[in-house]
């Protein structure tokens, strides 16, 4: 009779994938995530993820705050671009991880969203939760939400399509894409939240966003204080090629 053994647990691997960084010292390390890349392993994506490259970087990254998750203290989607802090030690996950918690971090995106804006500027205070049906979505009106907070103001408006710049006063899980759907403007290339089909029907350029393969949103700005030293630090990661090239195309019309 075979021994039946105990699962293993499962750790994630070093792997040499490339990183873009923006700073890096002794405690962290800041790196502009392109859109595609997983944070971290997890059903479906067990390699191949910002974890893995980072513990091929960082040598002695590995146990801090978790063997899935080392070094992790807030994620961004796989589809969405920009600046992702990462501790490299105990004290670093500590500090950064309250200063998320106590809503002390800036976090400033930008996104490109269906629709002409009827103001300026804006304040979605909707509370967000897990969605009753669809496990993997969140919703605006689930039994068993949050508060939540989202600022935004126009930065460039095009025919049918506006960019916004999104300050974030929480952190909950597709937040930004969540609140956007809400307001009846959901965010070019979404294919979770709000119809697409719909939507580009409203927008006279919709043979060039047409050809979008995922949500255009990018973590533009991330300032925090430092762990150790208690420095103000700021960050702002460049504008991903392929929404560049979007926005390129809709200035010339």
């Amino acid at each position: 009779r075979s021994e039946i053994l105990p699962p293993q647990p499962v750790t994630s691997k070093p792997e040499p994938i490339p990183l873009s960084i923006l700073y890096e010292d002794a405690d962290l390390i800041v790196v502009n995530k392109p859109p595609g890349l997983v944070v971290h392993p997890a059903p479906g994506h067990h390699s191949g993820t910002l974890v893995n490259a980072l513990l091929y970087h960082c040598r002695d990254l590995k146990g801090i705050g978790g063997e899935l998750r080392p070094g992790i203290v807030h994620r961004l989607d796989k589809d969405t671009s920009g600046a992702l802090v990462v501790a490299k030690n105990d004290t670093a996950h500590h500090g950064l991880s309250q200063q998320f918690k106590k809503r002390q971090v800036e976090k400033r995106y930008l996104t490109l969203v269906y629709g002409a804006m009827k103001e300026s500027a804006g304040v979605i205070d909707l509370p967000i939760g897990r969605h009753p049906t669809h496990r993997k979505k969140m919703s605006t009106r689930s039994r068993r939400s949050r508060s939540t907070e989202t600022r935004w103001q126009i930065k460039e408006s095009f025919s049918g399509v506006s960019l916004l710049e999104i300050d974030l006063k929480t952190g909950r899980t597709h937040q930004v894409r969540v609140h956007c759907a809400a307001m009846h403007h959901p965010i070019v290339g979404d294919p979770v939240y709000g119809s697409r089909k719909r939507a580009m029907s409203k927008s006279r350029g919709a043979e060039t966003l047409g050809t979008i393969g995922r949500q255009m949103l990018h973590a533009r700005h991330l300032a925090f204080t430092h762990p150790r030293t208690g420095e103000a630090m700021a960050f702002d990661a460049p504008v991903p090629v392929d929404l560049q090239e979007l926005l390129d195309r809709l200035r010339q019309g």
